[in-house]
């Protein structure tokens, strides 16, 4: 059974740095394209970044220049390192499997739990 645990969420103030972590099991990780998503409070699911099993990396415009998502294929885990926080960056940050598009939109085949993110002066 597939399973993602996401940890690295905290308090920060505005400017600051998080790096993010998600642990994966119950699936082959190097064959899977994987993504970041994230839930800001009273929104929806806001999609954040995306990694294929080679690499490659796109984001959301507003995480462009300021988030890095990196994957570790040893040792399963899937990463984002987040710079230059606003408090616009406030939400719960969840790790997804297998991105993918729709005529529904975006849909993944498993999001995780989440890690709260709090963006404050």
């Amino acid at each position: 059974q597939a399973r993602l645990v996401e940890s690295g969420g905290g308090s920060v103030q505005p400017g600051g740095s998080l790096r993010l972590s998600c642990a994966t099991s119950g699936f082959t990780f190097s064959d899977k394209a994987m993504s970041w998503v994230r839930q800001a409070p009273g929104k929806g699911l806001e999609w954040v970044s995306d990694i294929t099993t080679s690499g490659r990396a796109i984001y959301a415009d507003f995480a462009k220049g300021r988030f890095t998502i990196s994957r570790d294929n040893d040792k399963n885990t899937l990463f984002l390192q987040m710079n230059s926080l606003q408090v616009e960056d406030t939400a719960v940050y969840s790790c997804a499997k297998g991105p993918r598009i729709s005529t529904g939109g975006r849909e993944y085949e498993l999001v995780g739990q989440g890690t709260q993110v709090t963006v404050s002066p």
